[in-house]
């Protein structure tokens, strides 16, 4: 039996998922959790497609069976030993040969083995259509160093729904928002791992998100989730800056002087020479304070920018003299209960 991608990702809470794609694709992308049992390695699914293309479907399956059979009982055990009360999930592409192949096998040794109609394909397809869904959003903007992310992790835990772009993405959305914060994923396993968390959200409550560009290091926000973002009710915290500029020291002067430098000559031409060079040299000084208020002439500009034009969004502007999340999550929320209805 084939199961629709909403059926199938339900039973997958449940039960395990197994996908036979090659472990190139699988690497490229797959769905959160799954597990890889690849049909083929990455070299002999390129020589069935080449036979496939060259010479035909029959020649290209039975240069398949050659590959598959020596593992066949191999692939049987690895399923047995993920299976939860004798039940699997396949899957492939396209919910094609593969699968059903695999899946055969499966009930073969005596699993309840079933698959996903349209393969990974149909994933994709309902994943990123999953942010049009008609969920109610609203973000929060601030200039670099307000804290936005710790500030929302407080409102979270006070109860307010918050997708953490950043941290999926692992990364701080600046020049120097890649150190400390781990490997990036492929882009398409960030959408995936995006599309995971933002469809357990609750459509009856708000989601929040932080205000973030398009870029987030090497990966980007999906065109409908970046277009929605920037049409969407905006409540932004004013810190003042030189609690901002010591936020920022207290966040990056610990980390390698090197791969802070680096950052800063990614936005050299953007911070004008001179202001790079102060920057650089007052960085080996240690006097990090003065890196901090060099880069956030940049930022703040940039930033500045960024809200005006947003001249038809509905705003709120939430004034605060302190620098702690909890106390400025408090604020928010509390702003955003006041004046929620000139927002929707």
């Amino acid at each position: 039996m084939a199961y629709d991608i909403k059926s199938f990702l339900e039973l997958g809470k449940e039960l395990p998922i197994v996908d036979v794609r090659t472990p190139a694709e699988f690497e490229q992308g797959h769905i959160p959790g799954a597990h890889n049992i690849p049909l083929f390695s990455n070299e002999e699914r390129a020589v069935v497609g080449t036979l496939y293309k060259k010479q035909g479907k029959d020649i290209a399956t039975i240069k398949g069976l050659e590959f598959v059979g020596p593992n066949m009982a191999n692939f049987a055990k690895q399923a047995k030993k993920l299976a939860m009360d004798n039940k699997i999930l396949v899957h492939c592409w396209r919910g094609g040969m593969r699968s059903a192949s695999m899946a055969w096998l499966f009930n073969t040794v005596g699993l309840d083995a079933q698959t996903l109609e349209g393969g990974y394909k149909a994933y994709r397809q309902y994943i990123r259509a999953s942010f049009e869904w008609p969920y109610k959003v609203v973000i929060l903007g601030g200039l670099t160093g307000s804290g936005k992310t710790d500030i929302l992790k407080e409102m979270h835990k006070m109860g307010a729904q918050f997708v953490d772009l950043e941290g999926i993405a692992h990364h701080r959305g600046s020049s120097f928002g890649q150190i400390g914060q781990g490997t990036q994923p492929t882009n398409e396993q960030f959408e995936n791992n995006l599309a995971e968390v933002w469809m357990k959200q609750d459509a009856e409550e708000i989601i929040w998100l932080e205000d973030e560009s398009k870029p987030m290091g090497r990966v980007r926000l999906m065109d409908n989730l970046y277009a929605r973002m920037r049409k969407m009710p905006l409540v932004v915290i004013e810190v003042p800056r030189p609690i901002r500029a010591e936020r920022l020291v207290v966040d990056y002067a610990a980390l390698d002087t090197q791969l802070l430098e680096e950052a800063l000559q990614r936005i050299g031409r953007r911070i004008g020479g001179q202001n790079l060079k102060e920057a650089v040299q007052a960085l080996h000084d240690q006097d990090y304070l003065k890196v901090a208020n060099i880069t956030l002439d940049y930022y703040d500009k940039t930033y500045s920018y960024g809200i005006e034009e947003r001249k038809d969004i509905k705003k709120i502007f939430v004034k605060t003299d302190s620098g702690d999340p909890k106390h400025n999550a408090q604020l928010i929320l509390q702003a955003f209960e006041d004046q929620k209805a000139k927002l929707f």
